[in-house]
C-alpha cells in the first residue's frame, strides 16, 4: 500500500486554509501548477476525489474536508517528532510559537524576552497575542506550541503549569473616598462603579469572579478594551478599576493622579500559567520555558 507523502497533504491542508490555487501555492513556496499536480497524485493515490475544481471557487467534497482535518494531525505530530529531536540534542534552540494575553504581554516580556535570549540563544520564539479564547483554538488546531495567559479559564485537552500568582488592586482617584483606606476588602467595590474589560478578555472574569460579583447588569459598568484605556477612564473620574499587580510593576500608573489600594485577606487576583497540548512531544522544553519565566518575573 502506498501511503500519502507529507508534502501532499501540505498541499491539501493548504488549499483548504486559502480555497485559492494560487494562494495555496504561494504559502507552500511552489507553483500552482506543481501544487495542483500533487493534489491529483493524492487523490489518484486515494481513489477519491478531495476537492471539486471551478474556474470560479473551489469546494471540497465532505470525504476532502474530513481528510484534511486528519491531515493538520498528521503534520502537526510530524513537525512535533523534529522539534523533539531537535530539543534532544539542545532544549529551547530552533523554532517556538508562543501566544500571549494582551493584559501579560505588554508587562511581563520587557522582562522576560531579554534574559531569555541571553540564556538561550539559538531560541526562535515567535508571539501571538490576542484573547484568551482564540489562544486556545489556536493552540488545539497546531498553529501555537504554547501559550501564556491566566487562570482559570476552559483550556480543553491541554496540559497547565502554573508560574505565579497575580493579585489585584483597586485603582482610583486620590479624591475618591477608597483611596483613604489603606486595606480594602472585596465588598467596597460592590457598590463603586467598576471600569471593566469588554467580554472576551479574561481579566474581566477574574475580576468579577474574585469580588464576588457574578455577571453584573448590562450598563452597570464601563468597559475599555486595553488597561491602559482603563487607566485613562478611571483618570478622568468615570469610576474605579481592578489592576493586576504585574501591570502596576511596570508602572502603568505613572504620571496619573491615580493610586492604588491592596486588599486586605484573601487578596482577589488571577494566576499567571503557561499551557500546551497533552500530546505535545515537547513538554521538557515548555517546562523549562516556564521556568524560565517564572525566574524573570521574580
Amino acid at each position: 500500500m502506498f501511503l500519502p507523502t507529507l508534502k501532499q497533504l501540505r498541499y491539501l491542508t493548504a488549499l483548504d486554509e486559502h480555497k485559492h490555487f494560487g494562494r495555496a501555492a504561494g504559502a507552500c513556496f511552489v507553483s500552482q501548477s506543481t501544487l495542483s499536480a500533487g493534489l491529483q497524485e493524492l487523490e489518484t493515490l486515494l481513489g477519491a476525489s478531495l476537492v471539486e475544481r471551478s474556474n470560479r471557487s473551489v469546494v471540497f467534497t465532505a470525504l476532502g474536508r474530513e481528510i484534511a482535518a486528519r491531515a493538520r494531525v498528521v503534520l502537526r505530530e510530524a513537525q512535533e517528532l523534529a522539534e523533539l529531536a531537535a530539543a534532544s540534542k539542545e532544549p529551547l534552540s530552533g523554532t517556538l510559537r508562543l501566544g500571549v494575553i494582551p493584559t501579560i504581554g505588554p508587562f511581563l516580556l520587557p522582562k522576560v524576552l531579554p534574559k531569555l535570549r541571553k540564556a538561550y540563544p539559538k531560541l526562535k520564539l515567535y508571539l501571538t497575542e490576542d484573547l484568551t479564547q482564540r489562544l486556545v483554538d489556536e493552540l488545539h488546531a497546531g498553529a501555537l506550541d504554547c501559550v501564556l495567559l491566566a487562570l482559570p479559564v476552559e483550556i480543553g485537552e491541554a496540559e497547565a503549569m502554573i508560574l505565579f500568582d497575580d493579585p489585584f488592586a483597586l485603582v482610583c482617584r486620590k479624591d475618591n473616598a477608597l483611596a483613604a483606606k489603606t486595606r480594602l476588602s472585596t465588598g467596597d467595590v460592590a457598590e463603586a462603579p467598576l471600569l471593566l474589560l469588554t467580554d472576551g478578555h479574561c481579566l474581566r472574569d477574574h475580576a468579577l469572579d474574585a469580588c464576588h460579583l457574578g455577571r453584573r447588569p448590562q450598563g452597570t459598568d464601563v468597559a475599555a478594551t486595553s488597561l491602559h484605556t482603563l487607566v485613562e477612564m478611571a483618570a478622568n473620574g468615570l469610576g474605579v478599576t481592578l489592576i493586576p499587580k504585574m501591570a502596576l510593576e511596570a508602572k502603568l500608573l505613572k504620571g496619573s493622579e491615580l493610586v492604588a489600594r491592596p486588599f486586605a485577606g484573601g487578596k482577589p487576583g488571577r494566576r499567571v500559567g503557561l499551557i500546551w497540548r497533552k500530546t505535545s512531544a515537547r513538554e521538557g522544553e515548555f517546562r523549562l520555558l516556564g521556568e524560565a519565566i517564572k525566574a524573570a518575573h521574580h
